[in-house]
């Protein structure tokens, strides 16, 4: 039988068809349940952004009494040592979203340095901003990454890093803070700081060069989830697998390693120059760095244990008696830390929500157009 022959019978079997849709037979009815979908999208999105706005304006009413009196001890600071403080935070930012970008590019995703800045600074935002944020900021991070090109094991392992990295960096200020401020620091705090430092960087070398190890913890780990969740012992090893597979990519040579340590670093430190920068500004006399470098990374400690947004109150008590303790004035203390946090807090954080804003957008343009073809 032939092509046409076949068609011709299977045509006659069909029945009569249809007339094709033309240009000039108007635009296609769209389908009932799209119809309804969208109007409740926009409701969920509407509901979204008044919800946000409420948070920030309780946020704003339990915290304004200490705002009002904060903001009463602030005198005008210098414009020099203010574009300099705003610069320092700025570079901080940088330094983070280049530790990021190094650990991607180990593992052979490469994307622009200005991509990796905006996702920085939209996931500083959601993290500090949102009622457990690092959650929504991890999150964010994963979605990012994975519009780069990364696998999710490389993501996941990216973002883990990125945080084991950044608290190691804190670490170490510390203690170089308490080695500068007291000469003599306690010894089993340094060993135990080398001790941490070399197994996270064996740690990381292992399962990076060496992912099949792995397999029979996960094995043993899913074995027990799937007898909690009533599944076969073996349900999801597929995906284990997979995932442990990917791992292969994650190739961090030492050179990538010492620069992401560097970037980590750098981002604190010039997080602490922008409050010293802060200092100078406000015209509050002489400070030694070690004190302030001390004060800086109270504060920082401080944010790692509190549930509220911002860490509004507790990063600032803490800062405060930290330069009090380091023989500043309560006024002096009270205005550095202020103008600090407007930078630090309020000038990043919108940046940050604006970044988010504008990558939504521009993620939402692909979906929209494959839909439209």
């Amino acid at each position: 039988m032939t092509v046409d022959a076949g068609e011709a019978e299977a045509g006659a079997r069909r029945g009569p068809t249809a007339p094709e849709h033309t240009p000039h037979d108007g635009p296609a009815a769209p389908a009932p349940g799209r119809r309804a979908v969208r109007p409740r999208r926009r409701w969920v999105r509407a509901a979204g952004v008044v919800a946000l706005l409420a948070l920030f304006g309780v946020e704003l009413a339990l915290g304004w009494s200490s705002l009002a009196s904060a903001l009463s001890h602030l005198r005008a600071p210098h414009p020099g040592w203010l574009a300099a403080a705003v610069v320092a935070e700025l570079v901080s930012m940088n330094a983070y979203a280049r530790m990021q970008r190094r650990l991607l590019r180990s593992a052979g995703v490469r994307v622009s340095i200005r991509r990796h800045i905006a996702v920085a600074y939209a996931a500083h935002s959601l993290s500090v901003t949102l009622p457990g944020g690092p959650a929504f900021s991890t999150r964010f991070n994963y979605q990012q990454m994975r519009r780069f090109g990364a696998t999710p094991a490389v993501a996941s392992w990216c973002i883990a890093l990125s945080g084991i990295l950044s608290a190691a960096a804190l670490a170490v200020v510390t203690a170089v803070g308490a080695l500068a401020a007291n000469g003599t620091p306690q010894w089993h705090t340094l060993v135990g700081l080398a001790v941490a430092a070399l197994l996270i960087t064996l740690g990381v070398r292992q399962v990076t060069h060496r992912p099949h190890r792995l397999e029979p913890v996960t094995r043993g780990v899913l074995r027990v989830v799937n007898r909690v969740r009533r599944r076969p012992a073996r349900h999801g090893l597929d995906r284990v697998r997979r995932f442990v597979h990917q791992l292969r990519a994650a190739r961090l040579r030492p050179t990538d390693a010492a620069a992401a340590g560097i970037f980590a670093t750098l981002n604190w430190l010039l997080d602490a120059v922008c409050l010293w920068m802060c200092f100078l500004a406000i015209g509050g006399g002489t400070i030694g760095a070690s004190q302030l470098l001390l004060a800086f990374c109270a504060g920082m400690a401080a944010a790692s244990i509190t549930i509220i947004p911002g860490g509004l109150g507790v990063i600032d008590s803490a800062l405060i008696l930290g330069l009090v303790a380091g023989g500043v004035d309560t006024g002096t203390a009270i205005a550095t830390v202020v103008l600090y946090r407007i930078i630090s807090f309020g000038f990043i954080i919108g940046a940050g929500w604006i970044s988010w804003l504008i990558i939504r957008r521009r993620s939402r343009v692909p979906s929209l157009s494959a839909r439209n073809t």
